[in-house]
């Protein structure tokens, strides 16, 4: 998927360049899994933070090429918030996502947000997966691959899709001339056998899991290659394994469109705040409108169409981000004041040296997992036919993955997540996300026997768990306290049903109660989608 806030064709005949293809590493996604080297125990020191004051840190060697156990190795970063329980349910893993997100911080806030007696019984770990964050070696292809002012995503002629298509292939060639070595072994199995390795370096016979966002495609294939070594699998917001990765991509375009329309519904809703008229239809409008005037005009030589889009991005992933957003937007419309649109850029869509990172990993890992289209008439076609109904962030979205129409690796086939092996499953899923739809966490229910969905009627917000819903958080307690999990009746789709939080209060109302940042806000800057 694309959770990437922070950095984040039609006319013209355009000839895909011509790019060097790397070996393949001897194994395919779906052979058996590999015999690893003997893995040492870890050695804890302590790494505090003002918030996560009983942090631990520690540094795992792993091999770079799982089929090759004794040659080269590379550093895997963890994090841990050790049980105090007389009861110890064993090693809790996390991960937040991605493909590309850190997951060292991500022990400390799930250990603070369970409940207590539940945190405490469990060792929560966090890890940076390969090439991300503190682990070795850390990817950054082509740094200032995302500086302002990037060419208008919505290419116009020719020469529009021309410039963005030479930008692709530039990411795309750095990445294989600086990482010639290590793209082979970027990818989501990969990762899935260094979580098997860090399950041997804890001791443990089985592990227990929570993972976002792709963090859950990752926990599946995990579970399928090691459904023996599961204990206890919870997954939020889950990607849709039959989409790996193309169709998914696209599919997030129509929801995240939907929910782009949400927010100018909502802004419309709060019109005595910010004043940019009540008919939704009209503030939508006025957004593009806002979008064009930006083509001509960077507002402060740094937000064109692409970082506008980038800006307003996280909104689709979380609505306790609309107040500012909303802000921004009717003061660059009411005011003709371009500084919060700016501040608000620079927090939310403008990529530092961890978002390059990021993404950097995010494109090694969706290009190699599963093919994409070499042919550019193809995506040609299918985005502007989405573009057509999907406008908000379509082009954005082609751009951001474009670079594996010339990936220099050839790609794997995604192995098949269907389960009848592992322990009951806890699956948690918002019917209204953008960044994974609906569909992805019914298709996952059906795929793995004995699995549980609880639903988040009308939340649109992607992460439902520890971000503030009280309901889901009591359903991923219970199920980490006991292992049980929900049962609906014969024939439901769901098992459980929580209600959506309400939506967030407009800028100057929150402002004049003395309000605390939205709940979630904390996860959801964890997530990745924010820095």
């Amino acid at each position: 998927m694309t959770p990437r806030a922070g950095m984040l064709i039609a006319a013209g005949a355009l000839v895909a360049g011509t790019v060097a293809v790397l070996p393949a590493p001897a194994t395919a996604a779906s052979e058996p899994v590999p015999t690893t080297r003997p893995v040492a125990p870890l050695t804890w020191t302590d790494c505090p933070t003002r918030a996560y004051p009983k942090l631990q840190c520690a540094t795992l060697r792993v091999p770079l090429n799982h089929d090759d156990p004794a040659g080269r190795s590379i550093s895997l970063a963890l994090t841990r918030v050790a049980h105090t329980a007389k009861t110890f349910q064993g090693p809790l893993l996390v991960n937040p996502g991605g493909p590309g997100g850190s997951g060292r911080g991500m022990a400390g806030y799930v250990a603070a947000s369970l409940p207590p007696k539940v945190a405490a019984q469990y060792d929560v770990i966090g890890f940076d997966p390969r090439g991300v964050g503190k682990s070795e070696p850390a990817l950054n292809c082509r740094p200032g691959h995302f500086d302002p002012v990037r060419p208008d995503s919505v290419p116009h002629g020719a020469e529009g899709e021309r410039t963005n298509l030479e930008r692709a292939q530039a990411f795309a060639k750095a990445c294989g001339d600086k990482y010639a070595d290590v793209l082979p072994y970027v990818d989501t199995v990969s990762t899935a056998h260094d979580m098997d390795a860090v399950r041997a370096a804890l001791g443990a016979p089985r592990i227990n899991y929570l993972g976002y966002s792709y963090g859950t495609y990752l926990g599946a294939v995990y579970a399928r290659l090691h459904p023996d070594r599961v204990r206890r699998m919870a997954l939020d917001s889950v990607v849709n394994p039959h989409g790996v990765w193309y169709e998914d991509n696209l599919a997030q375009d129509y929801a995240f469109d939907t929910r782009h329309k949400d927010f100018a519904a909502w802004v419309a809703r709060n019109d005595a705040t910010y004043r940019l008229g009540t008919d939704p239809t009209a503030v939508e409008a006025a957004w593009y409108r806002m979008r064009d005037e930006l083509a001509e005009a960077p507002a402060g030589g740094k937000v064109g169409p692409g970082e506008l889009e980038d800006t307003y991005l996280p909104g689709g992933y979380y609505n306790g981000y609309w107040p500012r957003l909303a802000t921004a937007f009717a003061a660059y419309v009411n005011d003709r004041d371009s500084a919060p649109l700016v501040k608000a850029y620079e927090d939310y869509g403008a990529a530092d040296a961890a978002a390059e990172n990021g993404y950097s990993v995010y494109a090694s890992v969706q290009c190699r997992d599963a093919a994409w289209p070499r042919d550019w008439s193809v995506w040609r076609k299918d985005n502007w036919e989405t573009h057509a109904k999907a406008p908000f962030s379509t082009w954005n979205n082609a751009w951001y993955n474009a670079p594996c129409a010339f990936w220099p690796v050839e790609p794997l086939s995604p192995p098949d997540v269907h389960n009848d092996e592992v322990p009951p499953t806890l699956i948690l899923q918002a019917t209204d996300d953008a960044a994974t739809p609906y569909e992805g966490g019914v298709a996952l229910h059906r795929m793995m026997r004995g699995s549980s969905l609880v639903v988040e009627e009308g939340g649109g917000n992607h992460g439902v768990t520890l971000a503030g819903n009280d309901c889901m958080d009591a359903h991923l307690a219970a199920y980490l306290s006991s292992g049980k999990v929900p049962r609906g009746a014969a024939g439901a789709e769901a098992d459980a049903v929580c209600e959506t939080l309400p939506e967030p209060e407009p800028a100057k109302a929150a402002a004049t109660r003395g309000a605390a940042p939205a709940a979630g806000t904390t996860l959801h800057g964890l997530l990745g989608h924010v820095r």
